[in-house]
């Protein structure tokens, strides 16, 4: 079975002694459980596994009985390395991060030898938790969608598929039937995340806007829309604080969020108008009822397409670096991607057929504020292809 880069990572961090509780959490689907269940085979200790995402409703008290059983694992076991707890889904429990504590707690101070790995499909409200009470217990291993490479290497998707198919492995299997895979995308990916992985865990007064916020996302995706524009859009309008709360609860679910216009003002920067993104393009396919080959045959649409799979590229790249991710533009003139890391700027030109060989909006921002470097994919840069086998360190 394939593993992903990320394997080796999470197997440094519980080999020998380790004193933090290991934390992974990313979006639904993406093979956070089979990265677990991986490395628990290979470290070869005694492990219990439990997922608190089922028909019934679990309470800390879940927590405690699952936590015993891997007590009594570690105290049996005749290794150095005591045993492993794999507790997955762990947002689903109310005030889950006090009772780990207190277990997490308990442990160190009789010395038990108990490794734990929890696993949450919220970035937003597992990093929540580890902030409110496990400060200083935990180490996160943030988990993005699946980069090109990745699934080239294992399903072999070619670019054009992975552009129009997006990287979500169990989907994978499924396009060649289109209509089946569309259907897994939004039944089982789309629904799942907004239904149980944002509502349920929390209070959203406004689930018709949410859903309303999530399609305008996915179908003006790659465009800049103001607060007010998208209140325009919606027939069930809420205010500014709302919309920018709920783009907020959709990106930590990892399926569409909103880049910051650059500006070395911090406040104009938090103020400034989204560039709507989505996280995985499968998301937007699924829901454009275009097939592949027609797609492909529509230039404007498959531009911006490709442009969509870059923006995901990036921001799902830099998960778990120093690195932010932002457009710019003034008036008329805009810079598709702009990458911080400390003091140095990196500027992401998309070149397509629609933009042409205006340069104008690039020549602005290198006046403005003199990046570091500047990158050109597409046409007369480097191709698309390589950019996205490349990583966040080559573009600074």
């Amino acid at each position: 079975m394939y593993k992903r880069p990320l394997y080796k990572k999470v197997i440094q961090r519980l080999e020998g002694t380790n004193p933090f509780i290991q934390v992974l959490a990313g979006p639904r689907q993406i093979g956070k459980t089979t990265l677990a269940h991986q490395a628990r085979q290979a470290l070869s200790l005694p492990s219990h596994y439990a997922s608190a995402d089922g028909s019934l409703l679990r309470d800390t008290a879940w927590i405690e009985a699952e936590w015993e059983k891997g007590r009594i694992l570690a105290q049996r076991s005749e290794g150095p390395f005591g045993a492993l707890l794999i507790l997955d889904e762990i947002q689903k429990i109310p005030n889950w991060s006090d009772t780990v504590k207190k277990l997490w707690d308990e442990d160190v101070a009789t010395g038990l030898n108990l490794k734990v790995m929890i696993l949450g499909s919220s970035s937003l409200l597992i990093q929540t938790g580890l902030g409110e009470s496990l400060a200083g217990r935990c180490e996160l291993i943030p988990i993005a969608h699946w980069s090109f490479s990745e699934c080239q290497e294992a399903f072999g998707l070619t670019l054009e598929q992975y552009i129009y198919f997006g990287g979500y492995p169990a989907a994978a299997i499924l396009i060649q039937d289109e209509e089946r895979w569309a259907r897994y995308i939004v039944d089982s990916l789309i629904e799942t995340s907004i239904s149980r992985d944002v509502m349920l865990m929390t209070r959203v007064y406004k689930p018709a806007l949410l859903r309303r916020i999530f399609e305008i996302g996915c179908h003006y995706t790659g465009h800049v829309l103001s607060y007010q524009k998208m209140l325009g859009q919606l027939q069930d309008a809420g205010n500014v604080a709302t919309l920018a709360h709920y783009l907020e609860l959709l990106s930590g679910v990892g399926l569409v969020t909103g880049l910051q216009k650059f500006s070395p003002d911090f406040l104009r920067q938090k103020a400034s108008s989204p560039k709507l993104q989505v996280l995985n393009t499968a998301l937007t396919s699924a829901q454009h009822h275009l097939s592949f080959g027609n797609t492909k045959k529509n230039q404007t649409r498959w531009e911006k397409l490709v442009e969509s799979t870059i923006g995901a590229h990036l921001m799902n790249s830099i998960v778990g670096t120093n690195m932010e991710v932002f457009y710019w533009k003034e008036g008329t003139n805009v810079v598709d991607f702009i990458i911080r890391k400390d003091e140095n700027l990196t500027v992401i030109e998309v070149n397509n057929t629609q933009k042409g060989k205006n340069a104008r909006g690039l020549e602005v921002f290198i006046q403005k504020f003199q990046p570091t470097k500047t990158i050109f994919v597409g046409e007369g840069g480097i191709s698309v292809e390589e950019f996205l086998r490349s990583s966040p360190d080559s573009w600074m």
